[in-house]
């Protein structure tokens, strides 16, 4: 698809590809800052990030798409390329889609992502990152997750791992009146702190980055306190529940953590894991993995991926909703310079004529209703050529059509990038 006002292009470094830690390279010190900061690359006119604990997204409108990739260097100079996914045009608004939708989520249909999504757009607004461009493709993308979650089954039943985990120990143990420990910061871990929050008195959230921790620790409506990792063994004194969650290579945990921690329930839900295999022969812990999980979530992991499908079509069918609707837009803006162009000439035909006679009021009304009636019919058939051009994106038949009525309107717009 061409585009006569510029072309998105994007980035993604994703837990799909990423590392927690390139993660966390790749991202800026705030959305708002990362807008900011591509708001004065060359070229760009309009920026949108989103940095979530699973995704670092860049995306910018600029005259074509090399341009476009070497503003976003903001998020890709610091990271491997093999981490990264580059985007263009047609691939960037159908990626924001599927994100909205959660399709692109750890947890297949999470909730979270569409209020992430959300601020980041406003993050954006507020600095002046949004044009007409990222306007239609982030709000077309927010009413795709919208309907996503109002019109399948995509958000039903268990609502993650970190859920079924909670689900699963009070199922075996119960939670009420306990202190529950919880690693890891990311996602999962904030989805555990909040299932968590529900049914305990106390919570510890344990992170090797402890800011991220009292993040999480602030947002559930329990007692909590955040601590870093290697004070994990005080934490397990405490505790009768851990859920740990982390995106770390190595483990977490040794088995002599576990040894004075008295009886504790563990769900290990962190691939690879986060706790040794040894750690269930001690008498007082019972380690619960992602195979035990499997009769809490197999059900509703069925009924996801039957929704999946229904949003995947929901994704297309918007898709191609928002392709028609730039193509009618940029029509428009076409249509509307020709328009101008014809009012010029019509306006001046009309002046030179008025001066050579001494017409009354009503005479000047009826050459008036004359010029303008002979201008619509002569662009009738104009117009509907240059629609049916953009909705093939035939540029060449737009750009001869100018020609036709302003040999000096100007030269065809920029191609656009497939991505």
């Amino acid at each position: 698809m061409r585009e006569d006002s510029g072309v998105i292009v994007g980035v993604c470094v994703s837990h799909e590809h990423a590392s927690v830690d390139q993660l966390e390279t790749a991202a800026a010190d705030s959305q708002r800052h990362a807008v900011e900061s591509l708001l004065t690359e060359p070229g760009v006119t309009e920026a949108f990030a989103l940095q979530t604990c699973n995704r670092t997204e860049g995306y910018v409108v600029a005259p074509d798409h090399e341009t476009g990739l070497a503003a976003l260097e903001l998020f890709t100079r610091a990271v491997t390329d093999e981490v990264v996914v580059e985007m263009g045009h047609e691939a960037s608004l159908r990626h924001l889609m599927r994100v909205a939708a959660g399709l692109e989520s750890i947890v297949l249909g999470e909730d979270q992502i569409l209020g992430q999504l959300r601020d980041a757009y406003e993050d954006a607004r507020g600095v002046g990152g949004i044009g007409q461009m990222l306007e239609d493709g982030i709000t077309k993308a927010i009413h795709v997750g919208e309907r996503a979650r109002s019109e399948t089954e995509i958000n039903e039943g268990v609502v993650s791992l970190a859920s079924a985990a909670v689900r699963l120990v009070d199922r075996e143990c119960s939670l009420a009146g306990q202190t529950a420990l919880v690693v890891g910061a990311g996602e999962m871990g904030q989805l555990a702190a909040k299932a968590l929050s529900e049914h305990v008195d106390r919570l510890i959230v344990a992170n090797r980055t402890v800011p991220h921790a009292e993040h999480v620790a602030e947002t559930v409506d329990v007692e909590a306190s955040a601590v870093a990792l290697d004070a994990i063994a005080a934490a397990l004194a405490e505790a009768r529940v851990v859920v740990s969650a982390t995106g770390s290579d190595d483990q977490v945990f040794d088995v002599g953590a576990f040894a004075d921690a008295g009886e504790t329930a563990v769900v290990d839900i962190a691939q690879p894991r986060d706790v040794p295999a040894g750690a269930d022969r001690l008498p007082s812990v019972t380690v619960y993995d992602l195979d035990a999980l499997e009769s809490v979530t197999a059900e509703t992991r069925q009924q996801r991926q039957r929704a999946a499908e229904a949003v995947e079509a929901l994704v297309d069918e918007e898709f191609d909703h928002l392709l028609t609707q730039y193509k009618r837009k940029r029509a428009d803006r076409v249509i509307s310079a020709m328009y101008e162009s014809a009012e010029r000439v019509k306006a001046a035909e009309l002046n030179t004529a008025m001066a050579q006679a001494d017409f009354d009021e009503d005479q000047r009304e009826v050459l008036e209703a004359m010029a303008d009636s002979i201008v619509s019919q002569l662009l009738a058939a104009p117009t509907k050529s240059l629609r049916d051009a953009a909705e093939e994106d035939d540029w060449e038949t737009i750009h001869t059509a100018l020609e036709l009525f302003d040999p000096d309107f100007g030269p065809e717009p920029p191609s656009s990038s497939r991505g």
